[in-house]
């Protein structure tokens, strides 16, 4: 495994780097970009899913963006502490009908001594939304870094 700085323990400008950085990785839709953020035997709870390692990783993203077509995130920091971030987070995405969601969720997250997520922990809740009513529109630029996301 290699390293991915910034490595804990976290400090403010450290966290808000790490979770810019899982922003930019994710709005990628490259599930094997993605993947390799995370320690080889990583875990994660998504909803009502566990996934584990880097293998169900990839095939997990490859299922979520075959179904969340022009998906694009907005990740916020929430609190650290040591080797920990919280982060609230809202993507919007549609399906394959047309209809456009939001979701709105909060990510618990825990790092190895290489920077790399050993644990995940997602709660997602998705609302239907009219295409006029979307406000995320791909990747952030960078000078929106660090913007806070709207309460709903």
């Amino acid at each position: 495994m290699s390293d991915r700085p910034p490595f804990p323990p976290f400090d403010e400008t450290t966290a808000a780097q790490k979770v810019q950085a899982a922003e930019d990785a994710w709005n990628t839709r490259d599930p094997e970009k993605v993947a390799l953020a995370y320690t080889t035997d990583s875990i994660w709870r998504n909803r009502d899913r566990y996934v584990v390692g880097r293998d169900q990783i990839v095939e997990f993203l490859r299922q979520k963006w075959d179904r969340e077509l022009d998906y694009a995130l907005r990740k916020e920091l929430w609190g650290f502490r040591g080797n920990r971030i919280a982060v609230r987070f809202q993507y919007e995405c549609r399906d394959a009908d047309g209809q456009w969601w939001r979701s709105y969720g909060n990510e618990l997250w825990e790092f190895s001594d290489n920077g790399l997520m050993r644990r995940r922990e997602a709660s997602i809740n998705d609302t239907p939304i009219a295409e006029s009513d979307r406000r995320i529109f791909g990747p952030r630029r960078e000078s929106e870094y660090g913007q806070p996301l709207p309460v709903f």
